[in-house]
């Protein structure tokens, strides 16, 4: 019987009307600090070599500071990546002898070689552990759970920084909501309230109405080719929280004494206050498609997390093929159906930061954009795609529509 892919839209109003209920109270967020800030034609226009008194840029800081209710913000394009937004936040803060805890288990690939579990030598002496920091992880509960008791005994005194991974990234556990980020901050606090809780937030801006430092965070850092740049931002990335972490970020990004107030922004100012005022809209589009790709491969057997029912902290959705054929060809399918480079043919290989074989569909307008639709998976078992983003919903059903066709 085939399936009737707009019988599941139908029994989908409901959750819908909610993550328009989301948006719509983002979006006045963000207008409201556009307002507020008095943003500006002005603030559109550019400087050049060092960067200094650029207006533009200290008013894009101020809008983003009050968007995620932060002291202070640092929005720049010359983060290279998410990975290299957080590697600031980590080495900015942390020094020789900190001691550095991860929250929820092993974090994301691309992490392990800044914190320095992986990579060759050469790499390893860059990492945070080859300068002397010291790091620990909170293994999860049958690797799905947050381990509540054993992170209350890990944080001590001697505790710097608990870093706090809001997406899953490549695991099948639960990403973290804000209830749970709050349990674990209180968790910290209780234990060191000197202790940094920073968390990365890629892949979770606007999806839910509070962020990270609404619910006791002190740091968060996020790329600006995911969620927060709208899907127009070319690159780049943030990070926002108390001014003295952010402030010690700046000047692993630039340099000691230069800090937040030099770096020339290429005349990107425009770019990046439009996606961010687009962003609400954006995530919304992203979270819809999400949901109806739940609800149909649940329909038809697959296993797939988040739940179409369950509440969403990110735009990420897992679908388990349990064998590398059907993840391949789920990701040629989205490649097939993508705007760039459609014609592409994805194959798994190695890519820098990560230790096994990817593949990656990413027929983007943007090299990596994660907002825009893709999906991914590393080749090891249990072999999951991991599928975000979306401009628009009618992509993701499109895409949805020749997948059930092959299945």
């Amino acid at each position: 019987m085939q399936y009737d892919i707009k019988q599941a839209e139908k029994s989908l109003t409901e959750i819908f009307e909610e993550v328009n209920e989301i948006r719509d109270f983002n979006q006045r967020k963000v207008l409201k600090s556009f307002i507020d800030n008095r943003v500006a034609p002005e603030h559109f226009y550019t400087v050049s070599g060092y960067g200094h008194d650029d207006m533009g840029r200290e008013t894009l800081d101020k809008v983003f500071a009050d968007v995620f209710k932060a002291e202070k913000a640092l929005v720049r394009i010359h983060f290279a990546s998410g990975t290299h937004t957080l590697a600031c936040a980590l080495f900015g803060n942390l020094k020789y002898g900190d001691k550095l805890i991860s929250a929820v288990g092993t974090p994301y690939d691309t992490m392990l070689e800044v914190i320095g579990t992986q990579g060759d030598d050469e790499t390893k002496r860059s990492s945070l552990i080859g300068n002397g920091v010291l790091y620990d992880e909170v293994p999860l509960i049958n690797g799905e759970d947050v381990d509540f008791d054993k992170l209350e005994q890990m944080v001590d005194e001697k505790t710097t920084m608990v870093l706090i991974q809001r997406s899953k990234g490549y695991s099948t556990r639960k990403s973290l909501s804000m209830d749970t980020i709050e349990k674990i901050c209180k968790i910290v606090k209780s234990k060191n309230p000197n202790c940094i809780c920073f968390v990365d937030n890629c892949y979770g801006e606007f999806v839910d109405k509070k962020e990270p430092l609404e619910v006791g965070a002190d740091l968060i850092a996020g790329s600006l080719i995911k969620n927060a740049g709208g899907g127009i931002v070319e690159a780049g990335g943030y990070i926002a929280g108390k001014e003295l972490y952010v402030e010690r970020s700046a000047n692993r990004l630039t340099a000691p004494g230069i800090g937040s107030e030099g770096g020339a922004m290429f005349n990107q100012h425009r770019l990046i206050f439009q996606g961010l005022f687009m962003a609400p809209s954006i995530v919304s589009e992203a979270v819809k498609g999400a949901i109806l790709a739940a609800k149909v491969f649940e329909d038809i057997g697959f296993n797939s997390s988040p739940r179409y029912n369950e509440k969403r902290t990110d735009i990420i959705q897992n679908i388990i093929f349990g064998s590398p054929k059907p993840l391949e060809e789920f990701c040629r399918t989205i490649q097939s159906l993508s705007p760039v480079n459609g014609y592409v043919t994805p194959i798994p290989e190695h890519i820098p930061g990560y230790e096994d074989e990817v593949i990656m569909a990413g027929g983007t307008f943007i090299e990596g954009s994660t907002i825009e639709l893709s999906a991914d998976g590393p080749m090891r078992e249990p072999y999951v795609a991991y599928m975000q983003g979306g401009l628009n919903y009618a992509h993701v059903k499109i895409c949805l529509e020749e997948i059930l066709k092959k299945l």
